[in-house]
């Protein structure tokens, strides 16, 4: 990876002050450079990972990546044969590294993004923060309803927000919002549209049994001694 290569120049040079930065899209994240992240976290790199995540390849055609959802059209998951495989998880990906700070992000909540930058600077070793933001034209989405989409992926627990610090012993989950049902959050986008009643209901079932798994999660951490989150 360059930002790991960068990172140890700098340091041969003496400078072990500047903040060394990577920021990659999901097809870059999840598909063409997993190794190379991977490989920079087993060894611990210290540089900040960031994924910005529109859930396809859209600045080459909005082509299928493995973090495209469930259900979800492109031009490579056409209607007809639309995408039927899960999205990769790569926040568990990376927590199996056991690297020192992990956080997912909302372009719809400005300050928490903020807030959880600066977090990671406060670490060394590898950091990785991961983006949700919607894509109007890969998603045929209305431009002007992308910040509220990206609203709705959190309060409907598609896209939880979260934090994993000290090595995947502590786990944060933001639970203080209103929930919104997962269809409300389906409906506006037009690569979703052409799914029946059942395979919403389907889609919602997911995300509510993958959101129950995750506060079981953060229970069973917060009960084991020294780890309370």
């Amino acid at each position: 990876m360059a930002a790991a290569g960068v990172k140890a120049g700098l340091e041969m040079r003496g400078d072990t002050n500047t903040t060394v930065m990577a920021w990659a899209g999901d097809g870059g994240t999840y598909d063409i450079g997993l190794q190379s992240l991977s490989g920079a976290a087993e060894r611990n790199d210290d540089i900040i990972y960031v994924c910005y995540d529109n859930e396809a390849y859209m600045n080459t055609g909005i082509q299928r990546s493995s973090s495209t959802p469930v259900g979800a059209w492109t031009t490579t998951t056409p209607v007809e044969n639309y995408k039927r495989e899960p999205k990769k998880n790569m926040i568990e990906i990376m927590a199996a590294h056991s690297i020192p700070y992990i956080a997912t992000c909302s372009v719809a909540y400005p300050e928490d993004t903020i807030e959880k930058f600066r977090r990671a600077k406060e670490f060394k070793g590898t950091r990785y923060l991961h983006i949700f933001a919607p894509c109007p034209t890969g998603w045929k989405l209305a431009p002007e309803l992308s910040v509220q989409m990206a609203r709705r992926a959190v309060t409907s627990r598609v896209f939880p927000l979260l934090e994993i610090t000290e090595g995947g012993q502590k786990l944060s989950v933001w639970k203080d919002f209103e929930p919104t049902p997962v269809r409300e959050y389906l409906e506006p986008q037009g690569r979703f549209k052409h799914l029946t009643e059942a395979e919403m209901a389907e889609i919602a079932t997911d995300v509510e049994r993958k959101w129950q798994r995750l506060l079981a999660k953060e229970r069973l951490l917060s009960a084991i001694p020294g780890m309370d989150c």
